[in-house]
């Protein structure tokens, strides 16, 4: 078997496995791109902890970078080994040592919030990154919940009382997004194919939703693609028509959809963001702030180069 098919198969007996690190979220997010991963094995076979990776190849250049939309991922350990920081220390020694032997010029990979990996990594020559995502543990009483919202929060809701939630398909949402980025004088980061196959994948495992904020005439204020595991459900791509910034509706698409969390009784994580005034927006939601990591190991300097100009694009989109 390869390493693929046994990570498939160990991933099924796992009691928990994060939505961004399952095989068929891999397949997804990196259809056209080659994607495996390392195994950490004990004595007699067994796998201890694994670590999927998106390879990339740039003239002669191979490295490991996360996925489009895929916030988190790097190494997950089995369940008998979780909490035990010097069974996940050995776990990572074991997997960092296939990864060094790979011929790699870079590797970057954000690792979730607690993870118990990030001081290993750093003692084996990593440089862990802190990044800041905002989370909502307790949906229980959604009123404590909102009286959390800063007023500017709860007076956008009074704003929004004549708007409504409404499903939505995914090519509407792909071509309402590029609309509302068009009109901020941007471009969308990912291609109509790749939300299709994503939300089709999502869909099938019944762990996503896209929902609208509308107006009586059915005409679309705001709208997000959220997905869903065990634990959280994650405010993964949201989007809102700038004609429309007056209107509440994106406090109005965050209520709608941390309803929906609460009913499936799950957490909510607004999926982090670097963008100061991104944050500003999810702090006033009563969101905690929650640190993970990006880890990175720039195996040959020259790479340097090429994560620069990488970056400038990056802000294209921004």
């Amino acid at each position: 078997m390869s390493n693929r098919e046994r990570y498939i198969e160990w991933v099924s007996q796992q009691e928990y496995v994060p939505i961004f690190m399952q095989p068929w979220w891999m397949d997804a997010v990196c259809a056209g791109k080659e994607w495996d991963v390392l195994l950490a094995e004990d004595s007699e076979g067994n796998i201890l902890g694994a670590m999927p990776y998106l390879l990339r190849k740039r003239a002669w250049f191979r490295y490991v970078l996360m996925p489009q939309q895929t916030p988190v991922g790097g190494i997950w350990v089995a369940s008998e080994v979780t909490g035990d920081k010097w069974k996940t220390a050995e776990v990572c020694r074991m997997l960092t040592e296939q990864l060094d032997r790979m011929g790699l010029a870079y590797y970057y990979q954000q690792y979730l919030p607690g993870s118990l990996c990030i001081e290993p990594l750093r003692a084996l020559g990593f440089k862990p990154r802190e990044r800041m995502t905002y989370r909502v543990d307790d949906l229980s009483d959604l009123d404590a919940v909102i009286a959390n919202f800063s007023k500017n929060k709860r007076r956008q809701l009074q704003k929004a009382l004549s708007l409504h939630v409404e499903p939505m398909e995914v090519e509407d949402f792909y071509r309402f997004h590029v609309q509302c980025l068009g009109a901020r004088h941007r471009k969308i980061s990912y291609t109509r194919e790749f939300l299709l196959v994503l939300e089709r994948k999502a869909r099938r495992a019944e762990q996503c939703r896209i929902i609208s904020i509308c107006n009586a005439d059915h005409q679309v204020y705001a709208a997000a693609f959220v997905v869903l595991d065990k634990h959280y459900m994650y405010f993964l791509i949201p989007t809102y028509d700038p004609a429309f910034g007056d209107s509440g509706a994106s406090a109005l698409l965050v209520l709608e959809c941390m309803k929906m969390a609460r009913e499936k009784h799950l957490r909510f994580d607004f999926e982090g963001s670097m963008s100061r005034g991104i944050a500003n927006h999810y702090k006033q939601f009563g969101s905690t702030p929650t640190t993970y990591f990006a880890v990175e190991k720039y195996y040959k300097p020259l790479f340097r180069i090429a994560i620069w100009f990488q970056k400038i694009r990056e802000w294209r989109y921004r």
